[in-house]
């Protein structure tokens, strides 16, 4: 067994497309092996900026040698097929045997092939996976005809120590490449993938990822540490600038303390996505004059120059950021509305001005199934929520809308609540988010995600597959966590009514809105290890929109499952519905109708259907009080009357009308469970 290194060394790759190139490199590699016959025993991939490489071992010096028969037509079939037999596996007559089979006698061909050397395959896929990695954005330069992300400069290729010889975008592998671009710029030879790690570190190069960040993590918690500051994490972040360096060093650096007085978060979103510095807080919890910022070099002034020049560069930065904030606050969020008429929210939607008039309907009306919202702030906070989006300082910094929204609105005067709800409209965000409590903030981004909801599923922009443009997958996730998580009395159908309302569309959202919703609640769930088909199995009942309600009935549905008394009724229940679903499709009707009581001949039949007339009327008075567990109660007093049935009574009587009077109970047994959830639904 050896192992293969392989490097290409160029150019700086963007960060953002490094993680993707990698796997897509080791993907395609692994996938020609696979093809080749070749297994591994690992594969590991790295990127740094420079350099993007493959590690993989266990592989064997050559393929297997394979012995193949195959089994041709008769000896004496026509001519034509044995000749095609023969032309599709490239032999002749004379080198087929001839075997008796119990249908006669058959040629056979027997192919024997030799396993080639391993290195001389990978001269094979080794280019062809170069050719296929796809990259967002790729170049040519020179007068190559080969694309690739940046020009290349080299290519290690090494099997068992030996070069691979193989030629990509005009280069020739070899064993060489180069080290750090400014501390170690002289060529550097290697054996192995262990040598080639040990010599780039002495290079000034870290090939794994993980590594760097690590570095850059701790590096600049221990100088926030020294100064007495404490460092804001941010990870992806700290992953983004591992993918900007080969040798991270991290720097501390200053800002004028006047900057302070424009918001936190503008400084912060500045620093992070113009400059790519780490925050950091005092001892107080306050963002601090100060940033760190990663350089890849070890500079012999200790990094005096560069960290003077990064502060340069900065004070611009948030000078211009001060500069918004003190115009911004010079006109009111009501004044900026007139311009939300010129941005436009879809062309089949209208402007975002025509969105924030549908939301002050929509969350002053959402406000009575909020426990303590006030309809009038929650109309007032829509109709200021996106007029931040035409201040300069969301012009220059779009992460900063809805958090700009509710600095300006307490600037002009407006209520905590009014304010907190428009930096709150847009959560939540993610699955890491969190969701809005407070009642006018819950009211505006239950709106907020409504709204787009229902306009977009009525114009038919919904999700396919993995493609989700408008991100509904994620807005209804939001509504069914804010639901959720503040207890809320949602009627669905309802609300989608009211949110349609403010449309002037001719067409309307249909049921697999519903629908959609039901598959997203089931992901979410099913994180939480509440069972799908449980969650299905209530919502295919239809008139279920009631989120709250719905997930107290799948919990009184998976007690009862769960007891001795709920598995065996479902096993009743198949039994029943199998055989009402044959015995229907071969009479060509439907047994439904009420049971004739004249008819039940044997105490099993009385029994059962006593027993089901009491438990629905049961049922029926325990789901209108929403008293699941008495529901699930009244439908386990069945089992014993419904086991004694199938032991005793044969459905399929020899009579027709007792026949029919017997399915009808079993019809009835189908109807009693349906009432509380659709057991087809239910798996297992």
């Amino acid at each position: 067994m050896a192992d293969l290194l392989l490097e290409l060394f160029g150019e700086e790759i963007p960060a953002r497309m490094q993680a993707r190139a990698a796997d897509d490199l080791k993907r395609l590699v692994c996938a020609g092996l696979k093809d080749a016959e070749l297994p591994v025993e690992s594969a590991a991939a790295h990127v740094t900026p420079r350099r993007l490489i493959l590690h993989i071992t266990g592989l064997p010096l050559a393929q297997a040698d394979v012995r193949e028969e195959k089994r041709g037509p008769k000896v004496d079939a026509p001519e034509k097929a044995i000749e095609g037999f023969l032309r599709g596996n490239g032999i002749s007559r004379e080198q087929c045997e001839e075997r008796d089979l119990p249908k006669g006698r058959f040629l056979f061909a027997v192919i024997e092939r030799r396993g080639r050397p391993t290195g001389e395959v990978l001269a094979e896929i080794l280019p062809a996976a170069l050719a296929a990695l796809p990259w967002p954005k790729s170049m040519r330069w020179g007068a190559g005809e080969i694309r690739w992300v940046r020009p290349l400069h080299s290519i290690i290729a090494l099997f068992d120590g030996a070069v691979v010889p193989l030629s990509f975008a005009g280069i020739e592998s070899g064993n060489r490449t180069q080290g750090h671009r400014f501390h170690a710029p002289e060529t550097v030879a290697v054996t192995d993938f262990a040598d080639y790690r040990e010599k780039m570190a002495a290079a000034s190069v870290l090939i794994d990822a993980g590594e760097r960040r690590a570095r850059i993590a701790d590096g600049a918690g221990q100088l926030a540490q020294a100064a007495g500051l404490e460092l804001v994490a941010d990870d992806a972040l700290v992953a983004e600038i591992a993918g900007l360096v080969e040798w991270p060093v991290p720097m501390l650096g200053n800002f004028d303390r006047r900057f302070l007085d424009v918001p936190a978060e503008v400084l912060v979103t500045t620093m992070k996505v113009n400059q790519k510095y780490l925050s950091v807080r005092d001892g107080d919890g306050n963002l601090a004059p100060n940033f760190i910022t990663v350089a890849n070099l070890e500079a012999q002034d200790g990094g005096k120059q560069i960290i003077a020049g990064n502060e340069y560069v900065l004070t611009a930065r948030l000078a211009d950021a001060e500069f918004f904030w003190t115009q911004d606050k010079k006109k009111t969020l009501e004044s900026r509305l007139p311009a939300l008429d010129d941005m436009v929210f879809h062309a089949k939607l209208g402007s975002v001005r025509d969105k924030v008039g549908r939301l002050e309907k929509l969350a002053a009306a959402l406000a009575d199934f909020v426990p303590g919202a006030d309809g009038q702030n929650a109309g007032r906070a829509a109709h200021l929520c996106k007029a931040d989006l035409v201040s300069e300082m969301v012009y220059e910094f779009p992460e900063v809308q809805g958090v700009m929204g509710r600095y300006y609105a307490l600037n002009d005067g407006e209520g905590a609540d009014v304010a907190d709800a428009i930096l709150q409209h847009y959560s939540p965000a993610g699955p890491s988010d969190d969701c809005p409590t407070a009642p006018t903030a819950v009211c505006l981004a239950l709106a907020d995600k409504l709204d787009i909801l229902v306009g977009f599923w009525a114009i038919d922009e919904k999700p396919t597959g993995s493609r989700d443009p408008f991100a509904l997958r994620r807005a209804a996730l939001g509504v069914i966590r804010m639901v959720l998580e503040n207890g809320l009395r949602l009627p669905l159908r309802e609300v989608f009514a009211q949110a349609m309302d403010g449309y002037t569309l001719d067409t309307s959202p249909d049921d697999s809105l519903l629908d959609f919703f039901a598959d997203r609640l089931k992901v979410h769930l099913r994180e939480q290890g509440v069972r799908h088909d449980l969650i299905q199995a209530v919502f295919a009942l239809g008139g279920e929109d009631d989120l709250v309600r719905l997930i107290v009935r799948v919990e009184a549905l998976n007690g009862f499952l769960g007891s001795e008394d709920g598995a065996n009724l479902l096993v009743a229940y198949r039994r029943a519905a199998n055989i009402l679903r044959i015995e229907e499709k071969k009479d060509g009707v439907a047994h439904d109708g009420a049971v004739d009581a004249s008819l039940l001949q044997q105490p099993e039949e009385a029994a059962l259907s006593d027993a089901l007339a009491r438990a629905v009327e049961k049922i029926d008075g325990a789901l209108a009080e929403e008293d699941f567990a008495r529901a699930m109660s009244a439908m386990a007093a069945l089992r014993q009357p419904v086991d004694q049935f199938f032991d005793a009574v044969t459905v399929n009587a020899d009579e027709s009308a007792l026949r029919d009077n017997r399915l009808r109970l079993l019809l009835g047994i189908r109807a009693t469970l349906h009432k509380v959830a659709d057991f087809s639904e239910i798996e297992g």
